[in-house]
């Protein structure tokens, strides 16, 4: 049994990233412990490149804007799933300052070993998903994270677009794999 933590990087509380990470969190708890983590619940500061996050106790960066209740929630987890809308080629905002503010804690501190990433998007283009799942190799390698594995749908412009596509399926089996 694996812990599993689900960050969703949608402002959208029932959008199609939502229900494709809650698609994956049905799958994945026949057989783990799983959390979702939303952007929706939080307001969280860009990393500002002070590096205090080296000598901090855990890692943690000094910004008191609710980080440390994501530091809290993921610091136990074994597998780290990320689930974000695609804008402009890249994670929503919201979800990659959380991300930045991972990178200490999740070198040094968290117990994390796989990551999966499910991303929507509403355009369909040719390469559409490419510059993230690069990025999400190139994390991968760093941190010596296994591949989890990889859900992407588009063609999900508006909230509930995604229902009844084939891709709730695969994330359900994805999700369901992991253990």
């Amino acid at each position: 049994m694996s812990r599993i933590a689900i960050l969703v990087g949608s402002v959208r509380r029932n959008g199609n990233t939502a229900m494709l990470a809650q698609k994956f969190a049905e799958g994945a708890a026949l057989y783990n412990e799983v959390e979702i983590i939303s952007v929706a619940d939080h307001r969280i500061n860009p990393c500002i490149g002070c590096n205090s996050c080296y000598t901090r106790e855990g890692n943690r960066c000094f910004q008191d804007d609710g980080m440390d209740d994501i530091y809290d929630r993921l610091s136990q987890a074994d597998v780290l799933v990320i689930a974000s809308p695609v804008y402009f080629y890249g994670l929503s905002a919201q979800l990659k300052c959380i991300i930045d503010r991972l990178h200490t804690p999740l070198r040094y501190t968290f117990n994390v070993r796989k990551l999966a990433l499910l991303l929507v998007a509403a355009n369909r283009e040719e390469g559409l998903f490419d510059p993230i799942i690069a990025q999400y190799r190139s994390t991968m390698g760093f941190f010596g994270l296994s591949d989890a594995g990889i859900v992407t749908v588009d063609g999900v412009k508006d909230p509930g677009d995604i229902a009844g596509r084939p891709e709730l399926d695969e994330a359900y089996e994805l999700g369901r794999s992991i253990s």
